[in-house]
């Protein structure tokens, strides 16, 4: 990882440091996954962080922490080094970076509380802090299923910033929709809910292209058609960055989306719940397991102690339809919205191959589930070198 240069190195606001009673300097704040601490005997990492607030050139950092600690002499190169380390660890922003040209006046105060979130998040060192929301308001993402989870998904992308979102949605709207598909009223009854879906986003954000199709998934070739057909699409890549599924019929379409993606070398994910839980599974080919793999090594984990032949629907009951209110739905398409954030801008930086998520009966229990790459998966294996590693997004 290289570092960028910086007219006036500061440490993030999010992240300033304060000094423990033992003389230690804690920075990233105290939120687990960002925040480290660093031993200081000698005192001069304090300063370094202290001269580090934006008003200094990288040599005029140097300068101030060698004065204030003139003996025995600190070797500038370890001054040099430390502030390369606090820089890629993500805590070091450039102050003197200007807002880019392709974000407007507008769009900067529309999304000036939602930078400084992705700021505190980052980990990595950046240009400049508007390079995430840059490369979400570049973004393209296709949205299948526009109900609970998919509604609130588009609801919090378009809030965001995301700049091209696509929607795909067969049904219409439906009373028993509205215990839980917030993105539409009662006056939507009977409406196609692609049309409401439309109408409500892109009253939310009108600096966000958001647009829609009424029309089902039948099979594989139909979302690599979807896919593929973007506008702006370059010379055969995939048209879109991410794909992102809230759909749950056909049963089989994740297995679809799987096969897809892994073809065409495209992030996905995918989202939904099953009573109090409520989960995300976050994929890019190439990088850690497929659906397949995490599906059939969950299944392997599991042990239900069912007698010999019997069907494990015994275990964990099918209904006509999920039980789920708008908590339920809303957290999953929150968690979506979350799983196309990280695809796109690297932030937080969890690798992909993995599902997440709560059970809200037991609010201290996560749902986190991981595996490696199997090389007997029948999507992803060793008999399908050919996989398409995944594209860069940047």
């Amino acid at each position: 990882m290289t570092v960028p240069a910086m007219r006036r190195p500061r440490i993030k606001p999010e992240h300033r440091a304060y000094r423990t009673v033992d003389g230690h300097v804690r920075i990233g704040s105290v939120v687990h996954g960002i925040g480290a601490e660093v031993r200081d005997p000698d005192g001069w990492v304090w300063t370094l962080v202290e001269a580090m607030d934006g008003t200094r050139s990288a040599a005029d950092i140097v300068a101030e922490v060698s004065r204030r600690h003139p003996g025995p002499r600190l070797p500038d190169a370890d001054i040099v080094q430390a502030m390369t380390d606090l820089t890629l660890a993500g805590y070091v922003e450039d102050a003197g970076a200007a807002p880019p040209a392709e974000l407007s006046e507008r769009e900067r105060e529309r999304y000036s509380r939602g930078m400084p979130l992705l700021r505190w998040m980052d980990l990595r060192p950046r240009e400049s802090a508007w390079e995430p929301q840059l490369r979400l308001r570049r973004a393209r993402i296709l949205l299948v299923g526009v109900g609970g989870t998919g509604g609130a998904a588009a609801r919090d992308l378009v809030a965001s910033g995301v700049g091209r979102l696509h929607c795909v949605e067969p049904d219409v709207v439906e009373l028993s929709n509205l215990n839980r598909q917030t993105l539409f009223r009662e006056q939507d009854l009977g409406t196609p809910k692609i049309d409401a879906a439309l109408t409500a986003l892109r009253a939310l954000n009108s600096d966000a292209t958001v647009t829609g199709e009424r029309r089902e998934v039948r099979g594989p070739a139909d979302l690599e058609e979807l896919l593929t057909r973007a506008p702006g699409g370059p010379g055969g890549d995939p048209g879109y960055d991410v794909l992102l599924l809230a759909a749950d019929r056909p049963a089989v379409i994740r297995r679809w989306a799987n096969q897809v993606c892994l073809a065409l070398g495209t992030s996905w994910a995918e989202a939904g719940y099953r009573g109090p839980l409520v989960s995300v599974g976050v994929f890019t080919p190439g990088r850690g397991a497929c659906w397949e793999c995490l599906r059939d090594a969950e299944i392997e984990r599991r042990d239900l102690r069912l007698p010999s032949g019997q069907d494990e629907e015994v275990a964990s009951p099918r209904m006509p339809w999920n039980p789920v209110n708008a908590v339920t739905a809303g957290l999953s398409g929150s968690l979506l919205a979350h799983a196309a954030l990280m695809l796109l801008c690297g932030i937080p930086p969890v690798d992909p191959g993995c599902r997440f998520g709560l059970n809200l009966m037991t609010p201290g229990e996560p749902i986190m589930q991981r595996t490696d790459r199997r090389p007997d998966c029948p999507a992803c294996g060793a008999e399908h070198a050919a996989i398409p590693g995944p594209r860069d997004l940047s």
